[in-house]
């Protein structure tokens, strides 16, 4: 038995236990090993498409499974006898992947039938695969010399080490820090949701009579937002600042070494640098579009943005008696906050009953089934701690789901029409000591044709407290939208090569169905499918609605400039790395983005040591931060047929799921944008959106 390499579609969670990957993961391997070496083994003149292609697409799929299995525990369900055990076989399996297309032979194979005749006799979506896979082998290094290909797998073994170091410092560093609080009258201003929330944590640490806040945003946000004491809200500033910065878990080394080791895999592979290596198969090709793209938007909201931070400094004068000057970092989130609420006589406070996360997640089903044709369950599941020793997963009921934790739910989807079972997926929302930060979609398995796929969606939203329901602010039901757009991206996938289906598409246009799915928690009639009040079943009423989409926009360039700092700091350090090699770090993060940050009184240490989305994979986002708001353009400009055509418009929901979330990577994908709207991409819309829209310079787009 071999728990993590189980065919089974339902995952038996409570099987895969640490002593069970080095055994599994290395029988993995052999199997895989076997089917690469049988591929190698043919002779060139006699292979197939399906001896070569399929069989190269099949070869490793057992490994992927038992590693992404493994890897998804990683992240959800963090202990140290499993960190140890995929610890252990990283080294294995990282050179097991990077010495693919390093094989000799077997690119010597691959190479001869992709260039044969019989590859013109193959359907369009076969001959993208041909094409893709003879790219991705060229750009890993299958033409070069010897040497270069050995040195090419070392730096894929170091990345892949250093990388995961990097996202254990952050998630132990954020799990390193609390904030215990006893006297009640420290937290006047704190809303009643996060004070019951910090004494539950409290209380779940053997505290009582006690709050205990964490690094955690649900935890940490409210406080920065609303506390009325100045001096706390620099203590947990100062601390959100430190996550992965000091001590045993200090980043910055880890950042230099991996950005070094992007950039001699980029010289190897005759590139100038890594941006242009990363991006080459990507919509925007270089790093000088990505650059383009990104320093063209912060000129057009450059004025937007000083303007937020001149009038937040006047309000801040004025309702405390003190001359204008600079807001500390730690001022920011609290004074913006009060001046929303004055501005607009509205506290988002006010919107969380409307949320509760079941209700949030039923109406968004029904929005889903309307568009897209689809109609989604929740399937009765079980956790099964293993161990507990009378924990027996083999005497239940073999029709039980399991789920890795009391928490998660399972659910499944199915078309309309034809009630074929498209797919399955895990949801799991709250934050806990086990599980990294963030919120993510991520995939178990892609079915073939016609055979159902397994995903998750994960995040870190508000938990129950006191036996109410989660409720949730609008930004979390934002986050919930958004990775269950990327997760219909995956379910609703109908390609007949699974290495192109679902979410396999070039990263600038991965956040499309995400993005898109955000702006049905902003019109009132999709609203009211999901947005009920916990008690009543009441809607949000016109007048509080009113004042939502009244500060919708509200310092809405700041918002906007932090994504495009990010982005801009992550494409010069991947561009322009020698420039900034032996400086310090956070001199270059204020360097690069002299006329990014917001002018506050003290500095920010670089967020580029808690960065998981850069540097806590081999390649993840780095690079690639700008695609956030290269979507952004996408999304804005095609929910302008939304709007023209009904919100709720089955009609149009039919074509997005036809040319965008069932095609996956089957066509390119400036081609399938221009078959949903019938024309390129226009920026303008996302300006607009944010209420950005006025000066003239163009953005760089699809150059």
């Amino acid at each position: 038995m071999h728990p993590f390499l189980s065919p089974a579609f339902h995952v038996r969670w409570s099987t895969l236990v640490p002593e069970a990957v080095e055994p599994d993961i290395r029988h993995a391997l052999d199997l895989a090993k076997q089917n690469i070496e049988a591929i190698c083994a043919q002779n060139a003149a006699t292979a197939t498409y399906e001896s070569t292609f399929i069989a190269y697409e099949n070869a490793s799929q057992a490994l992927n499974d038992g590693w992404g299995r493994l890897n998804h525990l990683d992240s959800v369900c963090d202990s140290p006898a499993q960190r140890e055990a995929l610890g252990k076989m990283l080294p294995e399996v990282t050179d097991f992947y990077s010495s693919l297309a390093l094989n000799e032979r077997l690119w010597a194979v691959i190479k001869a039938v992709g260039g044969s005749a019989e590859i013109a006799t193959l359907a369009p979506v076969q001959q993208r695969f041909v094409a893709e896979t003879l790219a991705d082998f060229k750009n890993s290094g299958a033409d070069l010399p010897a040497a270069q290909k050995e040195r090419i797998a070392a730096i894929e073994s170091d990345l892949s080490k250093l990388t995961k170091e990097y996202s254990e410092h952050v998630l132990d560093s954020t799990n390193a820090w609390e904030l215990v609080i006893t006297d009640e009258a420290q937290l006047a201003g704190l809303p009643d949701s996060a004070k019951a929330g910090a004494a539950a944590n409290a209380r779940a640490k053997g505290l009582d009579n006690a709050w205990r806040f964490t690094l955690q945003f649900p935890s940490m946000f409210p406080l920065m937002q609303h506390l009325h004491d100045d001096d706390i809200r620099r203590q947990v500033w100062a601390a959100s600042t430190q996550v992965g910065a000091i001590g045993e878990f200090d980043n910055t080394a880890l950042v230099w070494r991996i950005l070094e080791l992007r950039q001699e895999k980029a010289d190897i592979l005759g590139h100038v640098h890594f941006a242009d290596l990363t991006l080459q198969r990507r919509m925007a090709k270089s790093g000088a579009t990505a650059l383009a793209f990104v320093e063209t938007l912060h000129d057009r909201i450059h004025p937007a943005f000083h303007a937020d931070f001149k009038q937040l400094a006047q309000y801040k004068a004025a309702k405390s008696g003190q001359p204008v000057g600079l807001l500390e970092p730690w001022e920011v989130a609290y004074w913006a906050e009060k001046q929303r609420q004055e501005n607009y006589d509205f506290d988002e406070e006010a919107l969380r009953p409307y949320f509760p996360v079941d209700g949030v997640m039923a109406g968004m089903f029904e929005i889903a089934s309307r568009l897209f044709g689809i109609s989604i369950r929740e399937l009765e599941s079980v956790y099964i701690d293993a161990s507990l020793s009378d924990a027996q997963p083999s005497t239940l009921n073999s029709q039980l789901i399991e789920i890795w934790h009391p928490e998660c739910k399972f659910y499944e989807i199915h078309d309309s029409k034809t009630a074929a079972h498209l797919g399955s997926f895990y949801a799991d929302w709250h934050p806990r000591e086990s599980k990294r930060g963030g919120a993510w979609m991520n995939s178990l398995h892609t079915g073939a044709l016609g055979e159902p796929h397994l995903g998750l969606i994960i995040g870190n939203m508000s938990p129950p407290v006191d036996g109410k329901p989660a409720l949730l602010t609008h930004s979390e039901v934002e986050t919930i939208f958004h990775e269950f757009g990327h997760l219909l991206h995956g379910l609703l996938s109908d390609v007949a090569v699974k290495s192109l289906a679902g979410t396999n598409v070039p990263w600038d246009f991965v956040e499309l169905p995400s993005q898109i799915m955000e702006n049905f928690c902003w019109d009132r009639e999709s609203l009211d499918h999901f947005a009920r009040h916990y008690e009543t079943d009441e809607p949000i009423p016109e007048a509080l609605f009113a004042k939502m989409i009244a500060a919708q926009n509200y310092m809405s360039a700041t918002v906007f400039m932090r994504q495009l700092a990010m982005a801009k700091l992550d494409l010069e350090l991947h561009i322009r790395l020698s420039d900034f090699l032996g400086k310090d770090l956070d001199a270059v993060d204020r360097e690069v983005l002299a006329d990014y940050l917001a002018p506050l009184k003290t500095p920010s240490p670089s967020m580029m040591r808690r960065f998981n989305h850069l540097f806590s994979s081999p390649t993840g986002y780095a690079a690639g931060y700008y695609s956030y708001k290269w979507a952004e353009v996408l999304d804005a400009d095609a929910f302008t047929r939304f709007q023209a055509e009904g919100i709720l418009n089955p009609e149009t929901g039919a074509a997005f799921r036809e040319h965008i979330l069932s095609k996956g990577n089957s066509v390119p994908p400036d081609e399938l944008y221009r078959r949903f709207m019938g024309r390129d991409p226009e920026p303008e819309p996302l300006l607009i959106r944010a209420g950005l829209a006025g000066g003239n310079q163009p953005v760089v787009f699809l150059e």
